[in-house]
C-alpha cells in the first residue's frame, strides 16, 4: 500500500511539473523575423538566426536576441547591419520582456489555443519602447508552448536610435529610401524543463 501511495504521489508529480517547471526556448524550432522596405516599393523579409528565452515560473519572460546573428541572406548587407545599423560591438542584443498570466496557458489542453493581448518592452540599441502585442498561445503537449504574433509588431527606428545607421546604410548602398518603420513577426517554441 504504501509503495502504491508513492507511485501516485510520483505520478502525479510528474503531470504537475510544467505548471511549476521554468519554460525554456527551443531556438532551432523558433523564428523572429522582419520586413525592411526600400526605394519605396521593394521589400525584404530577414531574420535572427540565434535566440534564446525563458519564461519562469511566475510568468515572467524574456527574449534575448543575438544581434550579430542578423540574416538576408546577403553576407556584405548582414556586415554592414551588423557595424552600421545595429553597432553589435556596443549592443551585442537586444531583448524582449513580457509578464505572463500562465494558468490559462497551462490550462489548456493539447492542441488548444488562447488569444493574449499583453504590454512588452523592447530593448534595442540601448533604448526601450512598449507595445501591446496580440499573441496566439498553443499547448503543443505536456511540455511545449507555441506562441506566436497575430499581428505583426511595427517598430520605428526614432525609438530606438537607428535612424543615423539606416541613413549610413541607405548611402552605402545608394538607395533612394529606406522604411523607418519595421514589421517583426515571431514563433516561438517553449519547453519545460
Amino acid at each position: 500500500m504504501f509503495s502504491r501511495c508513492r507511485l501516485l504521489l510520483a505520478l502525479l508529480a510528474l503531470f504537475t511539473l510544467p505548471a511549476q517547471a521554468n519554460w525554456y526556448l527551443d531556438n532551432e524550432s523558433s523564428r523572429l523575423s522582419f520586413i525592411t522596405s526600400k526605394n519605396g516599393d521593394v521589400s525584404e523579409v530577414h531574420r535572427f538566426l540565434v535566440l534564446h528565452g525563458k519564461v519562469d515560473r511566475k510568468g515572467a519572460a524574456q527574449l534575448q536576441i543575438e544581434m550579430d546573428s542578423v540574416n538576408s541572406g546577403i553576407p556584405l548587407r548582414d556586415e554592414r547591419m551588423r557595424k552600421e545599423l545595429f553597432q553589435v560591438a556596443s549592443f551585442p542584443e537586444a531583448t524582449v520582456e513580457a509578464q505572463l498570466d500562465l494558468r490559462p496557458i497551462n490550462d489548456l489542453a493539447n492542441g488548444a489555443q488562447v488569444e493574449l493581448r499583453l504590454p512588452l518592452t523592447v530593448n534595442l540599441h540601448g533604448k526601450s519602447h512598449s507595445y501591446n502585442a496580440q499573441l496566439l498561445a498553443t499547448r503543443l503537449d505536456e511540455r511545449r508552448f507555441q506562441v506566436v504574433t497575430l499581428e505583426p509588431l511595427v517598430l520605428r527606428a526614432e525609438h530606438f536610435d537607428l535612424v543615423p545607421g539606416l541613413t549610413r546604410l541607405r548611402k552605402l548602398a545608394g538607395l533612394k529610401s529606406i522604411n523607418l518603420s519595421v514589421p517583426v513577426g515571431a514563433v516561438l517554441i517553449f519547453t519545460a524543463r
